[in-house]
């Protein structure tokens, strides 16, 4: 068989669905291959960062890879932002890229570049496919490591020559394997640190989002009492309604929640990716007593230095630490600091809920009620921007992946190509994309995708006229802001344009009835809110006030 049918035959055995992309000249043989595939659906988008981060949700929603598909050249890099937004979070993903022949890659040769070196720094590992009976183990290869702990991407390219040889090999049958449990040892010694201690606090990170690490930290907070507070991409690691749930920490300047860990003589970081919140920010002279529970050991940071750490599976490292909670029975804890600080965020929650601004509506209000709309399995993501901080403050899940924030990499743009992504995996949810202006248009183009697959997504675009996050950051360090405004298109317009349902609610009271006529329209539906971005120093200045009363 062709070299390109033999890939494709590939990744059908590893389970693949889709390939998002856009097809170029080098990559035609894989592109045809793959419309022979009844088990892989491509799908066309209208550029290639858009692809990257439509196949970032999906692997984030299912915890299996998708494809992303750039010809050579401009194709790749333009897959790139999302590639490393996507590794940095932890995502599995396969990139696939065409090259040009092997009898020219050597030289200056039309759109040839060294892609693999490009792709070296936001991928756990890039290879070129240059001997055709290699493939399969190439692919094996490849999927495996991007599925393995920490998920993250991988990049495979396939030069145009190499694409049509002919080869004999058969793809290779994928083996899973169980990952190494922690010492049980170390998880006694942990244990019993934790029942020793007096304010023992849970640090959740993106590695308890997964399903079955969600299941045994609910399991272990259940039974301990213990309050959990996530970082942005943990939300719903456990439910926001349960008392020991303390919502989201990580914000730059210090929240209600800081104060809890603040009081805690013990940190369990469960999942827990620095690249989030900096330990600089919660431990700043490095005295906090540390238990390190991760899939890999804790990296080097002079802020970060466990005592223990169980380093393995960890819902099996959760499982084992419920099996001594159990044994052991009540804890002598004092637990009152936690419970006071999920009350006062409660009351913050709720300030704004019954605002009957026009005009510009405030963030508070509009989180509130898009919360009270959306069901415990429905799908929020978020773009990046001064409404991310919002969101990650205000918005709060039943379910881990139902509310999705890039917070590695933190590419704007994200939201839009994402939300189609989420259609697919849910069909049957509601699911909102959130974002700025500024990131909305970045990704403008995928409108048409949308459309075109008859997506059920709500797109709600937060109108300000500028780049609000980069002016409210400016205006904590310098007292004023550059030039960052700019102009937007007629919005409703731009809906009508694209096939799409088109609202704007200027009128607090309008927004719930608003919203939920969106997602009743068949199709992608825009809702734009002209948002009141002086909250953004309100929320800076009163976050500066806050004193811990330990």
């Amino acid at each position: 068989m062709k070299t390109s049918d033999l890939f494709v035959r590939c990744l059908e055995i590893e389970g693949i669905e889709y390939v998002f992309g856009v097809p170029g000249e080098e990559n035609a043989d894989f592109v045809m291959s793959l419309e022979q595939s009844d088990k892989i659906q491509f799908i066309l988008t209208r550029h290639e960062q858009g692809a990257a981060f439509m196949a970032e949700v999906y692997g984030r929603l299912t915890g299996q890879p998708a494809g992303c598909l750039g010809t050579l050249g401009p194709g790749a890099t333009n897959l790139l932002t999302g590639v490393a937004n996507a590794n940095m979070d932890h995502t599995p993903l396969l990139v696939l890229t065409g090259q040009g022949s092997t009898t020219r890659m050597h030289k200056e040769s039309h759109q040839i570049m060294d892609a693999v070196g490009m792709f070296r720094p936001v991928t756990k590992w890039t290879t070129s496919v240059i001997q055709p009976d290699s493939l399969p183990e190439i692919v094996r290869k490849a999927l495996r490591i991007a599925r393995s702990e920490k998920p993250g991407a991988v990049h495979l390219e396939l030069p145009e020559d190499i694409a049509k040889k002919e080869t004999e090999v058969e793809p290779i049958e994928p083996v899973r394997f169980r990952r190494p449990i922690p010492d049980p040892e170390q998880v006694n010694l942990a244990f019993d640190m934790l029942a020793q201690a007096r304010r023992p606090v849970i640090l959740a990170g993106n590695g308890c989002i997964r399903i079955r690490a969600s299941q045994q930290l609910r399991m272990f907070c259940e039974t301990t009492g213990i309050g959990v507070m996530s970082t942005f991409m943990a939300k719903g690691c456990v439910d926001m309604d349960e008392d020991y749930c303390l919502f989201t920490i990580g914000l730059g300047a210090k929240d209600l929640v800081a104060c809890a860990i603040d009081a805690a003589d013990i940190v369990l970081a469960l999942g827990y990716d620095m690249v989030e919140y900096p330990p600089r920010l919660w431990n700043p002279d490095g005295a906090k007593t540390i238990i390190h529970a991760d899939f890999l050991p804790a990296e080097i940071d002079f802020h970060y230095h466990p005592d223990v750490e169980l380093v393995g599976d960890l819902a099996q490292t959760l499982a084992m630490l419920n099996e001594h909670a159990r044994a052991h029975g009540k804890m002598d804890w004092d637990l009152q600091k936690e419970l006071r600080v999920r009350e006062g965020m409660l009351e913050e929650f709720a300030l704004h809920k019954d605002d009957t601004a026009t005009g510009k509506l405030k963030p508070q209000k509009v989180l509130w009620d898009v919360r009270d709309v959306m069901g415990p399995e429905d799908v929020l993501l978020s773009d990046v921007g001064a409404h991310k901080m919002w969101i990650a403050r205000h918005y709060h899940c039943h379910e881990p992946n139902t509310c999705l924030i890039p917070n590695g990499f933190c590419s704007m743009g994200f939201a839009l190509p994402g939300a189609i992504a989420a259609h697919l995996v849910y069909p049957d949810q509601n699911i909102l994309a959130i974002c700025g202006d500024g990131g909305f248009m970045m990704n403008v183009q995928e409108m048409e995708t949308a459309r075109r697959l008859n997506a059920d997504i709500v797109v709600m675009v937060w109108e300000d006229g500028g780049y609000g996050l980069i002016s409210w950051k400016q205006e904590q360090q310098f007292n004023h802001h550059t030039v960052l405004e700019f102009s937007n298109p007629d919005w409703l317009q731009l809906a009508e344009a694209f096939g799409w349902q088109g609202h704007v609610v200027d009128d607090s009271q309008k927004l719930k009835p608003v919203l939920e006529q969106a997602f009743a329209e068949s199709g992608p539906s825009l809702i734009v809110v002209p948002i009141d971005y002086e909250e953004n120093m309100r929320l800076t200045k009163h976050l500066g006030e806050i004193i811990c009363r330990i």
